[in-house]
């Protein structure tokens, strides 16, 4: 199975600084450390996956050799000491073992497949509801064009390597052990570059972007992803390429919040449609729709429209549209307009519970509530 993307591993964006680096990873170290998390072992496997990310992103060298290459350019950067000398601890050990005795090997364990691309798509909403074909640009490690991916000046051949004779391994003797690991002069591959290729300065991989279409279906959701297969980055000559995961977000709306497959939006109607009654007009995505208010509405009522939301992109379920009503209290009032609402007032209140149920019911719990605190 190939890693996850490290900077997607500790959810940074590949330009962090390192005191955000730090400050993720020590975020993610805390929720899966193994003491916080006793048996479970998928917790600790995402601790082993954020330390080991955190490792490779906060060594500049390491950060950049896997900016450049991906997961292949990090891939056995251990290898030997440069006396010779065994460097690797007794998991390397028995790693190369087990390698060799299922015909693994270093050479193995090199990346067949490029890394994986995360690229995030804003859409709107009215976008993400009816789908949308874009045009995106990609920033990414490609073959070099110059030189094929030999890393070699054309014209020239990468040379067999000295230290393994071109076979990409050695041999070393640890104890009773024979180690086998891969060659840190070639880095497995056989050969060395002495007229390195001038435009990637013998990398064989140079920095590219590439523009590509990608088609949204209708009825996305946020975090929702589009996968464009062998559009992620190359490993070099004779690799696949990575896939490329376009994510979904969506921006904020003007009227509507989505919840799922339903709509949510608030509606500000006037005092005396509320009292009296009377039809509101509301947008849909759709057009617009019309809602009967019924006489003496009380504000924050909800009124669902059936088939106004969401069609799933999954299931096709039509999802509806949810409008909370609410009283909107008049402003900037002449004094005309004043008088006529405190002669009205005064007549409400003569009415008492009769016109205002709810205000005499809570007066009436106040009343109770002081007289026990009396006695």
């Amino acid at each position: 199975m190939s890693k996850r993307d490290y900077y997607e591993v500790l959810g940074v964006d590949r330009g962090v600084g390192s005191d955000e680096l730090k400050k993720s990873y020590r975020r993610l170290a805390m929720k899966y450390h193994p003491d916080r998390n006793p048996g479970d072992s998928e917790a600790e496997s995402h601790f082993k996956e954020a330390k080991e990310a955190y490792d490779i992103l906060s060594n500049p060298q390491k950060r950049q050799a896997y900016d450049q290459f991906g997961h292949a350019g990090v891939d056995n950067s251990a290898g030997m000491g440069g006396g010779g000398g065994f460097s690797g601890g007794v998991g390397d050990i028995f790693g190369d073992i087990f390698g060799d005795i299922f015909g693994g090997g270093g050479g193995g364990r090199r990346q067949s497949r490029g890394a994986d691309l995360r690229y995030n798509l804003e859409l709107s909403l009215e976008e993400a509801v009816s789908g949308i074909e874009k045009k995106i640009r990609v920033p990414r490690m490609a073959e070099c064009a110059t030189c094929h991916g030999s890393g070699s000046r054309p014209g020239s051949e990468p040379k067999s390597c000295g230290t393994c004779h071109g076979q990409g391994q050695v041999r070393m003797q640890q104890g009773f052990f024979s180690v086998q690991q891969t060659c840190p002069q070639c880095r497995g591959r056989g050969k060395v570059i002495t007229d390195p290729c001038g435009s990637c300065q013998g990398q064989g991989m140079v920095r590219d972007e590439k523009t590509l279409s990608v088609k949204i279906p209708a009825g996305v959701d946020e975090g929702d992803q589009v996968r464009l297969s062998g559009e992620g980055e190359s490993a070099g000559p004779g690799t696949r390429p990575g896939d490329l995961y376009v994510q979904v977000r969506l921006k904020p709306h003007d009227i509507f919040e989505r919840d799922g497959d339903n709509l949510l939006c608030e509606v500000p109607v006037r005092f005396a449609t509320m009292v009296l009654g009377g039809s509101i007009e509301v947008p849909t995505l759709s057009g617009r729709a019309t809602i009967k208010i019924p006489p003496e509405t009380q504000s924050e009522k909800v009124f669902r429209l059936r088939g106004k939301g969401v069609r799933n992109v999954r299931n096709g379920h039509q999802g509806d549209l949810y409008c909370r009503v609410s009283v909107e209290t008049p402003v900037s009032l002449t004094r005309k307009q004043k008088d006529l609402l405190r002669e009205f007032d005064e007549s409400i209140a003569e009415g008492g519970d009769r016109h205002s149920p709810r205000h005499e019911s809570w007066t009436s719990r106040i009343k109770s509530f002081f007289d026990d605190l009396v006695t």
